[in-house]
């Protein structure tokens, strides 16, 4: 009787020490893993946004349409404008730049130059821009809308964002909970269709 006592003494205190293991080693592995799949999805975002400047700046106006988005990026092009030429010394201060250009001293040659190739690596592989890293295939979320501030100025906005669920996908769900605690918005975003906030993250 003594002797089971004994083995099962040993097995709980053998358990308690592999529980109170874990209780230490869980939340610093959760914590490890989480740091990765947020650093990789703030890349993601940060190439959406980036995206969605030069659509903007192109179309005049944001997308909410990842389609969209990613033909621009495959087939969009920037004009690119270089001056060829310059005023001679001894006209400096006596003619303009535009008069110069008139007089054919200043040539202004637009070139065009693949978007793509301007905002990303080599290799980049666009079609992936629309999701989540290890989210089993999630979209981003993507919005567009129009704000007008205090002053009656009405300005355009986008937001890009992913829950954590999504980002986390597979992790300890409590450890999740206790990450989002307090938090406005439950995952990583960039932009926003309910401020004015420049295309701030909301891990900047």
């Amino acid at each position: 009787m003594k002797a089971l006592i004994h083995v099962l003494l040993a097995a709980l205190i053998v358990f308690l020490a592999y529980a109170t293991v874990q209780s230490i080693v869980k939340p610093i592995e959760f914590q490890k893993e989480q740091q990765k799949r947020y650093a990789e999805t703030i890349q993601k975002l940060k190439d959406i946004r980036t995206a969605e400047g030069a659509f903007k700046e192109v179309n005049g106006d944001y997308t909410a349409s990842f389609d969209t988005l990613i033909d621009f990026l495959k087939t969009g092009e920037f004009s690119i404008i270089r001056k060829i030429g310059e005023i001679p010394e001894d006209l400096l201060g006596q003619i303009s730049e535009k008069e110069a250009i008139q007089k054919g001293m200043i040539i202004r040659d637009t070139t065009k130059v693949s978007v793509l190739d301007s905002l990303y690596p080599a290799n980049y592989k666009v079609d992936s821009l629309r999701f989540i890293p290890y989210s089993g295939g999630r979209e981003f979320t993507l919005k567009k809308d129009v704000i007008e501030t205090q002053s009656k100025l009405k300005v355009k906005v986008f937001e890009a964002s992913a829950p954590s669920k999504y980002i986390l996908k597979g992790l300890d769900e409590q450890e999740i909970i206790n990450l989002n605690d307090g938090l406005d918005y439950k995952g990583l975003k960039v932009g926003s269709v309910t401020e004015v906030n420049n295309g701030a993250g909301n891990w900047e």
